[in-house]
């Protein structure tokens, strides 16, 4: 059993320049497939759920999927919230023992962001959680939030490091040009502001949007202060993927622990490629 602290395993990779895979699940099959991948790989990693997942799966069944986790395991694990906006919801999960969590205020005013994070950030300290937030918007769908490109506001630095220091939070989400989903055109991140963004803020840097976008690209941005890259939508499209290739060729099958074999084959080949490109192999 290695479950660590968000703290601990980003600061590892701030120090080391790599980042930390955090990949969304959805269900026992997709925690199970980014679990088994990243122990082959000896990579730390984190789990995360977005909102419709925690409702999907239940507060209850999470945990317990959790501690299950925390028994099979013997590589550095963290269990987030991601993208979480309700804080009655965040604190009840934190009192249910989820030991990292992403506030998302970004859609509303600094001075109202900054308020709300803080609040949960001093809800979770006694707890010893980690709180993530977003300072500006990324386009895109994520989960039931959905951001049109005519709204997405990139992150200030200057304001970054304000709102650091006023917030408290262990690490900044920041809008350098990524986005939600799978990319319409050509990705063009503004690596020149997450150059700045990282000059005045000291905290680990998180960049959401991973999914579709250049490894290169990618670790552009971990050279240049990225600790941890999310990744979502390529999990979901490959394990689909796989399912219907299965379905199609056998469609007398009618047991799940048949027809998800595929799937879940696909699903470990995303894996393992996010996990080389973070740069986060033997790393655990």
């Amino acid at each position: 059993m290695m479950i660590i602290s968000r703290s601990a395993m980003l600061s590892d990779a701030q120090a080391n320049g790599y980042a930390v895979p955090a990949f969304n699940i959805h269900n026992l099959e997709t925690m199970k497939t980014v679990l088994e991948t990243a122990q082959e790989l000896r990579s730390p990693v984190m789990i995360a759920v977005t909102p419709s997942t925690v409702n999907y799966i239940g507060q209850e069944f999470l945990i317990g999927m959790m501690d299950a986790a925390k028994k099979s395991y013997d590589i550095p694990i963290c269990f987030h919230l991601d993208h979480h906006e309700k804080v009655d919801d965040i604190k009840a999960l934190i009192q249910k023992g989820i030991p990292s969590v992403m506030i998302d205020a970004s859609h509303y005013d600094f001075e109202e962001n900054v308020r709300i994070v803080r609040e949960v950030v001093e809800f979770a300290a006694p707890f010893g959680v980690a709180v993530e937030a977003e300072l500006g918007r990324l386009s895109g769908v994520e989960d039931d939030l959905e951001v049109d490109e005519k709204d997405q506001i990139y992150t200030n630095p200057i304001q970054a490091q304000e709102f650091v220091s006023r917030t408290g939070i262990s690490s900044l989400a920041v809008a350098i040009g990524t986005a939600h989903g799978l990319y319409k055109g050509e990705p063009k991140l503004d690596l020149e502001r997450l150059t700045n963004i990282q000059r005045e803020v000291n905290i680990p840097l998180v960049l959401h949007g991973g999914s579709g976008l250049p490894d290169e690209l990618v670790q552009k941005t971990i050279n240049q202060g990225i600790c941890k890259v999310n990744i979502a939508t390529e999990l979901k499209m490959a394990f689909v993927k796989g399912l219907r290739k299965y379905l199609h060729e056998h469609p007398e099958a009618n047991d799940p622990r048949h027809y998800f074999q595929d799937a879940v084959s696909e699903m470990k080949k995303v894996t393992a490629d996010k996990i080389k490109m973070c740069g986060s192999v033997n790393r655990g």
